[in-house]
């Protein structure tokens, strides 16, 4: 194997272990989102776990973090409690910078 295969090759791994971490990362954000939102809604701890999977579904439906913005937002209003959307959006990013640092 010649110099350029085996580069290509680490660069292959570094990407799959960049990728995994992301979703690692991003998982965790979610898990961390759903605590503080099911705790607003009132959830108890068997609860947040299911809402926790429903979050995580929901960040399945597209790319990026608006998907999980909307349910949360629909879950408030359903509930009848008022948060802003930038304390939704300021949350998120908490929980986001959170993960990450569990991952360092």
């Amino acid at each position: 194997m010649n110099k350029f295969d085996e580069r290509e090759k680490s660069f292959e791994k570094k990407f799959q272990i960049d990728q995994e971490l992301q979703f690692k990362v991003q998982a965790r954000s979610n898990k961390y989102l759903a605590d503080f939102i099911g705790s607003k809604l009132g959830k108890t701890d068997e609860e947040k776990k299911i809402y926790t999977q429903e979050i995580i579904k929901a960040d399945m439906e597209e790319s990026g973090q608006e998907d999980v913005f909307r349910k949360i937002k629909k879950d408030l209003k359903s509930a009848s409690i008022n948060i802003s959307d930038s304390e939704i959006r300021n949350q998120m990013e908490k929980a986001l910078a959170r993960a990450k640092e569990d991952f360092k």
